[in-house]
């Protein structure tokens, strides 16, 4: 068995998420993930530290994230500047539909993973905090919106990973915000928002 076969990193992610989907994480050794990926478990060991590893190995999101906000056009508000980042962050999942979906659901079966999801959202509020604060907000503001913001992402993650129609992750992210916006604006400002809607789309009937 070769130890030096091209992208057995890339193999042995998507043999042990085969594996963790068709048999569940705690049932799947590392050695069955070796085989399955046609590498010793010394080759496994090279590229993760562990089985979980895989699940949670560094990405470039947070750099993303955090570059993306600093770059945003100054006039924006801070729900807009949290929009322009997630969005930018959008095609390190879209890139890897198939693996982000196999990956979630893993996750969704398993409490233990589904905390350390939730503790690395937690990681990426914080770099998104510390980014709006870089742009001169004061710390509650730049927390709330950047807590509202990722919440706001799992929501819209959880609508991708599960949408037959296979809509764009941006999109979902868009759509979503907007819901946020509708639930802190004024009700007379959503009904007339909501009728300008409607008439426009009447009149271009």
């Amino acid at each position: 068995m070769s130890r030096w076969k091209p992208d057995a990193r890339g193999r042995l992610e998507k043999a042990a998420l085969e594996l963790y989907n068709h048999q569940g994480f705690d049932a799947t050794t590392v050695a069955e993930i070796a085989t399955r990926a046609g590498v010793t478990e010394r080759t496994f060991y090279r590229h993760f530290a562990d089985k979980r590893e895989v699940l949670f190995l560094a990405n470039p999101l947070a750099d993303i994230l955090a570059t993306a906000a600093a770059a945003a056009p100054v006039a924006l508000p801070p729900l807009q500047v949290i929009t322009h980042a997630l969005t930018e962050a959008a095609p390190v999942f879209e890139d890897r539909g198939d693996l982000a979906r196999q990956r979630h659901a893993v996750i969704s079966a398993n409490p233990e993973l589904q905390e350390r999801e939730l503790a690395k959202l937690a990681a990426l509020a914080s770099t998104l905090t510390h980014a709006l604060r870089e742009r001169g907000l004061e710390t509650t503001t730049a927390t709330l919106a950047a807590e509202i913001g990722i919440a706001t992402f799992k929501v819209a993650y959880e609508r991708w990973v599960n949408d037959p129609d296979r809509h764009p992750l941006a999109q979902r992210i868009r759509e979503t915000l907007d819901t946020v916006r509708h639930l802190t604006a004024p009700a007379e400002h959503v009904a007339a928002t909501d009728d300008v809607s409607f008439t426009g789309q009447e009149g271009a009937a």
